[in-house]
């Protein structure tokens, strides 16, 4: 299933891109503060091309942030299997807000929401 999601709010950290192993695969993260009745601080990743994304935003701009959620599987050296979930993101974008006005905090289109939710087992 691919959802289009969105996370939206201020950015409160952004930290350096980081470089790792020979081939110099390239990570950056940031986190965005949600405006709810409960915010919620999302850290948001970037890899290789789009760290670069990042350099015209500062922090306490508000951002709306295409993201996709990434999963995977390691196994440690015991044979035991571990499950790690990132979120990515792919686009980042400014949001001018009128006085008064909060921002939504992490969006679904509503056509993908009733694709998914049909496809639930309950």
């Amino acid at each position: 299933i691919n959802i289009n999601m969105e996370v939206q709010g201020t950015i409160k950290v952004k930290k350096e891109t980081e470089t790792f192993g020979a081939k110099g695969f390239r990570k950056r993260e940031f986190v965005v503060t949600t405006a709810e009745q409960y915010p919620q601080d999302i850290q948001v990743e970037l890899v290789q091309d789009k760290c670069d994304l990042l350099d015209k935003y500062s922090v306490g701009d508000a951002v709306k942030v295409s993201i996709n959620l990434r999963g995977r599987m390691w196994t440690n050296p015991e044979g035991v299997a571990k499950y790690f979930n990132s979120v990515q993101g792919w686009r980042i974008e400014s949001v001018q807000l009128e006085e008064g006005e909060e921002l939504p905090s992490l969006t679904v289109a509503d056509n993908e929401l009733e694709a998914v939710e049909s496809d639930l087992p309950f």
